[in-house]
């Protein structure tokens, strides 16, 4: 200790520091699912429709800035509500803006649980992995070759949890670079889909409807993206071929 302060160095911190983030997350997200699931809803959006649309107009800047402190708290503690968000995001800025708000707070928000989980966990796993040997060992490198493919991969596939999303990067030791430009880049077809919806929600609440939220599982729009998931696959695939070629040699 006395040697730390001879020589200007900080004491280490308690290895409990470094979970604090990620469990105070998962607290917030648990406490969040019981309180607030009956609030984030598309009643809820509807009921207040009149208000969000005044207070924006009286206030636009403040309303972008809010609502994106708004979606990143969502993202960043798992609250529930995040594709109400979305669909909020539509309504009250329109497709085109209300894409780029979406995208930029869902990727704030995910920044902080990565950065978490990365402090908490992925760090020790990832010196673990590196260390391992055998099948654990080969199936790290695979990863780390194919970065970017499989980052945009479970960006793109709609059956992959958001949350679960953010995670795995953080427990394979993806440079924060990389996951933020994936993750931007990678939502914006998914955000894309319910944002429109929002932005078509006057017709929607003048008929008296409830829009349909699985309007991502449609067809004409689940098989663009499953194609974008194909083309992100891509480079991994081309890779596997010309390795059994050149061992074939």
């Amino acid at each position: 200790m006395y040697l730390r302060m001879i020589v200007g160095m900080s004491p280490e911190k308690p290895a409990w520091l470094h979970y604090l983030p990620f469990v105070i997350i998962l607290i917030v997200a648990a406490v969040g699912f019981f309180t607030l699931r009956d609030f984030l809803t598309f009643d809820t959006l509807r009921d207040n429709r009149d208000t969000l649309i005044t207070f924006r107009d009286d206030n636009y800047v403040l309303t972008v800035l809010g609502f994106i402190l708004a979606y990143v708290l969502i993202v960043g503690f798992s609250l529930p509500g995040a594709s109400i968000a979305t669909i909020t995001g539509g309504f009250l800025f329109g497709t085109v803006l209300g894409v780029l708000i979406n995208v930029s707070g869902a990727t704030l928000g995910a920044i902080v649980i990565f950065m978490a989980a990365r402090m908490g966990f992925g760090e020790k796993l990832k010196a673990r992995m590196d260390a391992s040997e055998g099948m654990v060992r080969k199936i790290k490198n695979g990863i780390d070759n194919n970065q970017w493919s499989m980052l945009f991969f479970i960006r793109l596939v709609p059956a992959v949890p958001f949350f679960v999303a953010n995670l795995i990067p953080a427990f394979l030791g993806v440079p924060l670079y990389r996951f933020v430009i994936s993750t931007f880049l990678g939502i914006i077809p998914g955000s894309l889909v319910y944002t429109s919806v929002g932005a078509g929600l006057g017709a929607v609440f003048a008929r008296g409807e409830t829009p349909d939220f699985s309007i991502i599982f449609e067809p004409h729009i689940l098989f663009p993206i499953l194609g974008l998931c194909t083309l992100s696959l891509l480079p991994v695939v081309m890779k596997l071929v010309t390795g059994k070629k050149d061992l074939l040699k």
